[in-house]
């Protein structure tokens, strides 16, 4: 069954590891045209060259998704390379835990900028690609064709999550952001969805005691949750294991595709049965 993804251009934020690499290889595979954004230039590098090996169209855009200029830059070189914009997946970002009381300003803003302010400014920045062709389009042919936008979310957000007070804030915000959009920009025949991830085994997820470290401007943070953490989130999942990155990458895609042409506004937790 065909995806309707053949010749279709797509955003992937966070597009060198784990779920998003895993959605920007599925889209390509499908027959999309793919931009690759990450804050490491080399795993942006790296996806491109993986998926041109494979037959593939992309392109790496590196960057941080925080920077103010970054989305502007971005939606330029889509259109440079591309021509335009049909998908934009908002999927970017990294965790920094902490219990509440104890949890800096800096701390707390980090993961809004991240996982709420960007994807603000990049469905901003892509409006002329998106909304402002789709009208275009309506006054020529009466009719748009379908556009997407898929935000990554978090059962953090959408059920809270001890230690994780930034980042559930920040998920539910963009919960928030999803249904708004959703209803704005539906007119315009462009479906807006959340994917809410439990746990999916990437470099966030790994035990806290063989993790690495995270470089994000100037701040180095330590990814991973701790070992006794994971092992007890896994014991509550019905299926009994993590999802993995492919898993995540197929809600994405489905989401993405022409098969959820008359899905907006929703958001899919993916938690292996919670």
């Amino acid at each position: 069954m065909s995806l309707g993804l053949e010749g279709k251009i797509a955003i992937v934020t966070g597009g060198g590891r784990g779920i998003g690499w895993a959605t920007a290889e599925r889209l390509a595979a499908e027959g999309a045209r793919v931009v690759i954004s990450d804050l490491d230039a080399i795993a942006a590098a790296e996806a491109v060259a993986s998926i041109h090996s494979a037959g593939g169209s992309a392109q790496a855009v590196p960057g941080d998704v925080t920077a103010v200029d970054f989305p502007d830059q971005l939606m330029s070189a889509t259109q440079a390379s591309f021509g335009g914009l049909d998908i934009l997946i908002n999927n970017a970002g990294y965790t920094w835990d902490g219990t509440i009381h104890r949890m800096a300003d800096e701390q707390w803003q980090a993961m809004l900028e991240v996982h709420l302010t960007a994807p603000f400014r990049l469905v901003r920045a892509a409006a002329p690609l998106m909304r402002e062709a789709a009208k275009r389009e309506i006054a020529e042919q009466g009719r748009a064709r379908p556009r997407k936008i898929v935000n990554v979310s978090s059962t953090s957000g959408t059920r809270g999550n001890s230690g994780q007070a930034n980042y559930a804030a920040a998920k539910a915000g963009v919960i928030g952001l999803t249904k708004a959009l959703a209803r704005e920009w539906g007119p315009f025949n462009i479906q807006v969805n959340a994917a809410a991830f439990g746990l999916i085994d990437t470099r966030l997820t790994t035990p806290k005691e063989y993790g690495e470290r995270l470089r994000w401007g100037d701040r180095e943070i330590a990814l991973g949750i701790p070992e006794a953490m994971r092992s007890q989130a896994i014991r509550l999942i019905p299926m009994g294991r993590p999802g993995t990155p492919q898993e995540a990458a197929g809600v994405i895609v489905f989401l993405a595709s022409a098969l959820a042409d008359y899905v907006s506004g929703q958001v899919l937790e993916v938690t292996g049965g919670l």
